[in-house]
């Protein structure tokens, strides 16, 4: 494991009732790790003094920066409140199968705000720090252990050779790895609790990610700003 906080123990609280009321879902979440929630504000530190960088290869690199969201659980509950959660089907292995998490989206095109108004002013930061306009975010809700996601690359045109992903994640701790595209020795990332995780250079071209099944784990929200993803990504 690359030198990031492992996952943080004495999480053993069951989720709060509103997190249990998703409308979606066929059945409510099993009993799950959380901390929710602390009071304190949420804000950003935006001189990004935490950052580190980790050279994924001479071409691709990954930035992170722990808990750079701080009141990461109260944002939690205002992400989710914010957002109209859904579970999206998809073709694998020739048939059409739910994908084991919910998902919600926002496009700058569509002239709404970007909801909660903090994660405005986060995008235009990261906009700033990376010199490109973000304009889309995807929202991944991971309720337990047995929401995950396959490995994948993220879906940006191809005309952008070096495209910046920035993923923040609130709530509880989970595993994300990465390996070159077409399997390799997997590299772990434990992501939550506010952690910003840029990937950039060729990352979104050479290497591929995933969110594996885990036997215990709590609710997570990973927030993905974007520029130049395909419509299809969410269609």
């Amino acid at each position: 494991m690359v030198g990031l906080t492992a996952p943080l123990a004495g999480y053993r609280r069951r989720l709060p009732a509103w997190l249990l009321k998703v409308d979606v879902l066929s059945s409510p979440p099993h009993a799950i790790q959380g901390s929710l929630f602390q009071s304190t504000q949420p804000s950003f530190d935006a001189s990004f003094a935490s950052l580190q960088r980790i050279e994924l290869d001479p071409e691709s690199w990954i930035e992170y920066a722990p808990e750079w969201l701080g009141g990461s659980d109260l944002f939690f509950e205002q992400v989710f409140k914010a957002h109209n959660w859904a579970q999206r089907s998809r073709w694998m292995y020739e048939k059409m199968v739910l994908e084991p998490r919910l998902t919600a989206h926002w496009q700058l095109g569509s002239g709404g705000p970007l909801q909660p108004a903090l994660l405005e002013e986060i995008r235009l930061a990261l906009g700033s720090r990376y010199g490109v306009s973000f304009d889309s975010a995807g929202f991944n809700l991971y309720r337990d252990g047995q929401d995950a996601v396959a490995w994948h690359g993220d879906k940006i045109r191809k005309e952008i050779a070096e495209p910046v992903v920035a993923l923040i994640s609130i709530g509880e701790r989970r595993r994300l790895l990465m390996r070159p595209k077409g399997g390799g020795r997997s590299t772990v990332f434990w992501l939550g609790r506010g952690d910003l995780f840029v990937t950039g250079g060729r990352a979104q071209r050479k290497w591929e990610h995933t969110v594996p099944r885990t036997a215990h784990a709590g609710p997570r929200i990973s927030i993905a700003f974007r520029h130049g993803l395909e419509t299809r990504a969410y269609g």
